[in-house]
């Protein structure tokens, strides 16, 4: 089944559980119905769930609850390692194994049962968790990608290393790869942000850096840098507000071709896809980063242009550039 990826597997998992949001659950029917691979783990799955429909459960002791909801919270509020120190515990625990043990259905029920309660209260919190150390490594690389350009700014005359181009051009990324090729950014890995799933491993080989001018593949960088209007006279730093963030949902088709999109209601909504849509972090152009769950910035969409970018126009990777400074565009 390779063709479904780990994402999407978890996906899956996470909807026949009940633990999706109302996009994730779209999303996973949208999946089972369009990929057979999917489907067959999707039925797998309410295969090994289905006994549980017969199962009259019974009221947990409320001691046992207690101690249960205790311990998770305070593994939970101790981070990602007291999560893993209480598996491990659990793990670590002997147990006795009787022959027998499966004496009937009922008794594979119950187990089946607990398991299912274990899920319930644990996968959240570990979603959660990971989800939480994915947004905070994203603030981290987005910082360390700053350090870089604030370096390139301070040999370069207070000038940032922005690339105007031209509109109808096809996008680029210069003003983020410029750094990199020079040294001021060490580490091609920065530029993928962790939340991204299978583009975690799209490491860009820094040994042959100084072969390009742009970076080779899209994938090799998941960022949306600021795009400069044309006639802009401004060498300061930066411009005042954002100036990188997670990838423009519109923009983005994970691929390194030409495409076309008609805007609609659903993309013009997006948020990034780094962060599975709950939201994206924003450099800001004094070196602070921010997580927002909605696209606007000084109620500015940060991933369209005032003009020329709305439901029912027809957009393409070609530059699209913003006619003044104070319109802010973060592409591709």
């Amino acid at each position: 089944m390779s063709s479904v990826g780990n994402d999407q597997k978890q996906l899956l998992f996470d909807y026949s559980f009940g633990l999706t949001s109302e996009s994730e659950s779209t999303q996973a029917q949208a999946l089972i119905s369009s990929n057979e691979d999917a489907a067959k783990i999707y039925s797998h799955l309410q295969a090994l769930l289905t006994p549980l429909d017969t199962w009259e459960l019974e009221p947990c002791p409320d001691e046992l609850a207690e101690r249960t909801i205790v311990r998770l919270v305070a593994c939970a509020n101790s981070g990602h390692e007291g999560l893993e120190e209480l598996l491990a515990d659990e793990q670590a625990r002997p147990v006795t194994v009787k022959i027998g043990f499966w004496r009937n259905f009922s008794e594979m029920v119950a187990v089946a049962a607990a398991i299912m309660l274990i899920a319930g209260v644990l996968l959240p919190i570990f979603n959660r968790e990971r989800q939480r150390y994915w947004k905070q490594r994203c603030q981290a690389q987005l910082s360390s990608i700053f350090g870089g350009l604030s370096n390139y700014v301070e040999d370069h005359d207070g000038r940032s290393p922005a690339v105007t181009g031209k509109p109808g051009r096809q996008w680029n990324t210069q003003c983020l790869y410029l750094p990199l090729k020079l040294g001021y950014i060490k580490d091609s890995a920065l530029f993928i942000c962790p939340g991204r799933g299978s583009s975690r491993a799209a490491k860009f080989d820094i040994s042959r850096v100084a072969e390009y001018d742009d970076f080779p593949l899209r994938r090799y960088v998941t960022y949306s840098p600021r795009k400069r209007c044309p006639d802009s006279s401004n060498a300061h730093r930066f411009y005042e507000g954002p100036i990188l963030s997670d990838r423009n949902p519109i923009f983005d088709n994970g691929a390194s071709v030409t495409f076309k999109k008609r805007l609609d209601q659903a993309i013009m909504r997006a948020n990034s896809r780094n962060h599975r849509g709950k939201g994206q972090n924003v450099l800001g152009h004094d070196g602070s980063v921010g997580f927002i769950k909605i696209r606007l910035v000084a109620e500015d969409d940060i991933f369209t242009l005032k003009e020329g970018m709305g439901c029912g126009d027809e957009v393409n990777d070609c530059e699209m550039l913003p006619s003044h400074e104070a319109d802010i565009l973060l592409a591709p």
